[in-house]
């Protein structure tokens, strides 16, 4: 019997093996999901899912209030979704069956795959991977601040990951809208701006991408007092350079894997200087599939 689904890449739901959603209603029940959801198949001490329940303020009778919440979630899910074990409660699920968990794996493929000089496979499953996300992640979660400030870095990852890829496979007209509003909601994060500038030279907007330059290292000076990073400096000596034809997707002295390697650690390990949270520009819909 194939497994019911979860999802809290947004407002905590559950959906049964045929795709319809199962009823899990109030606030607590959601919260109560989630923090289970987020420990797909392992055990979560009764301690643990009262705090992150109630928020630090638990009711008088806390494990009879969780006992009767979780009693009210196996009658939504089914009676085997949630396990009675030695000190606490288990989702019977694998992580893959939680969205979450699946964003992980799907992220890590395709950065691997970019790494590996293979853009067009990285291009389709990072944009499995970014589909996932339905708003606000662990939104039922009473204080995620942390946990939600990972994963919406983690997501920003993967972005900047799958518009690596789109350049590489020549599709920087395509990649330009997004790349813009994330650059507009992240000004200081030197990678984007690098993958920017890069799509704006690959587009045959060199006059742009320079302008564009200028205006980042005003910013970075009047925000930080600080110069532009080793990368961008790099980037706009390229652009000085127009008589030196340029490949879309190309790196300076780099073959194709290496040139995916580069871009993959960029991706992964970016020199950001803003330090917010990530913003809510749309997931990668408006880049072609490889």
């Amino acid at each position: 019997m194939d497994p019911v689904r979860y999802r809290i890449l947004g407002t905590a739901q559950a959906f049964r093996p045929d795709g319809s959603p199962v009823a899990v209603g109030g606030a607590r029940l959601r919260a109560l999901l989630t923090v289970l959801a987020l420990r797909a198949g392992r055990t979560v001490p009764v301690r643990t899912l009262v705090d992150e329940v109630w928020d630090g303020d638990p009711p008088a009778d806390a494990s009879g209030a969780l006992q009767a919440l979780v009693g009210r979630l196996r009658r939504a899910l089914g009676a085997d979704a949630i396990a009675s074990v030695e000190g606490g409660y288990r989702l019977t699920v694998t992580p893959d069956d939680v969205d979450l968990h699946r964003f992980e794996r799907l992220t890590g493929e395709g950065t691997r795959a970019l790494a590996d000089g293979d853009p067009a496979k990285a291009a389709g499953v990072l944009d499995d991977a970014l589909a996932l996300w339905h708003g606000p992640v662990l939104a039922d979660l009473p204080d995620g601040t942390a946990r939600t400030a990972r994963l919406e870095t983690r997501r920003l990852d993967a972005l900047r990951a799958r518009h690596t890829a789109a350049l590489a496979l020549g599709h920087a007209e395509q990649s330009l809208p997004e790349l813009t509003a994330l650059c507009d909601t992240h000004p200081l994060d030197e990678p984007l701006q690098s993958l920017r500038l890069r799509a704006l030279r690959d587009a045959g907007r060199t006059a742009e991408a320079l302008a564009a330059f200028e205006d980042v290292r005003q910013l970075l000076a009047d925000r930080l007092g600080a110069d532009p990073g080793p990368e961008l400096r790099s980037l706009y000596g390229e652009l000085l350079r127009p008589e030196e034809r340029h490949e879309p997707g190309a790196g300076r002295g780099l073959g194709a894997a290496g040139r995916a390697n580069s871009a993959a650690g960029r991706a992964s390990s970016p020199r950001t200087l803003d330090g917010g949270a990530p913003g809510t520009a749309s997931g990668p819909g408006a880049l072609p599939n490889p």
